[in-house]
């Protein structure tokens, strides 16, 4: 673990385009602990948690993981200072698919929870009818559909300002990024 090159590392995109997925892979690879930011800001029956609250569950993760963390989920515009440094992330990884993509994705995905009953956080699950809503923030296909264009210009920006962000785009950047960071480990792991 000592060798492995990042040892914070959030991973940020539309939703359907492959957080969870690169977080696992990252977080097994490196053997670090994982943080869903889903799990941390939604609560039971779709609530959102206290923002309080949810703020505190990543300061008390952070801390209690100073080796290394992977977290993934945007936001942004929720987590106050909570991965100032020092807690910041090492790298924050931005998985850029093409809307189209993204759309595919999260339709099979989200067809996938719903056909097996998936269960996500706190007992919560999609709902078939949800796919009918004509409000984004009732639909996540009409949430990432939306939210895409929105969420591109927003890290745009902030690779603008200088932020250090990697922007994978596409799933073979994706699959290379990770073969790189495996590279760099020099474990040999994988």
């Amino acid at each position: 673990m000592a060798d492995y090159p990042l040892v914070k590392v959030r991973i940020v995109g539309t939703s359907g385009s492959g957080k969870s997925r690169l977080a696992e892979r990252v977080a097994a690879e490196a053997s670090l602990p994982r943080l869903e930011l889903d799990a941390v800001f939604w609560d039971v029956d779709w609530t959102l948690r206290d923002l309080g609250q949810a703020r505190s569950l990543i300061a008390d993760f952070v801390v209690a993981h100073p080796d290394g963390w992977v977290m993934d989920g945007n936001w942004t515009s929720r987590m106050g200072d909570v991965l100032d440094p020092p807690h910041a992330p090492d790298v924050t990884v931005w998985i850029d698919h093409s809307r189209l993509r993204t759309l595919g994705r999260v339709v099979r995905r989200t067809l996938r929870r719903a056909i097996f009953r998936e269960e996500l956080w706190h007992g919560n699950r999609e709902r078939p009818t949800s796919w009918l809503r004509r409000d984004p923030d009732e639909n996540i296909i009409l949430w990432s559909w939306t939210q895409h264009p929105v969420g591109r210009a927003q890290l745009a920006q902030r690779i603008a300002d200088g932020e250090a962000i990697v922007r994978l785009r596409g799933q073979h950047a994706v699959d290379a990024w990770v073969r790189a960071l495996r590279d760099a480990d020099g474990s040999g792991r994988g």
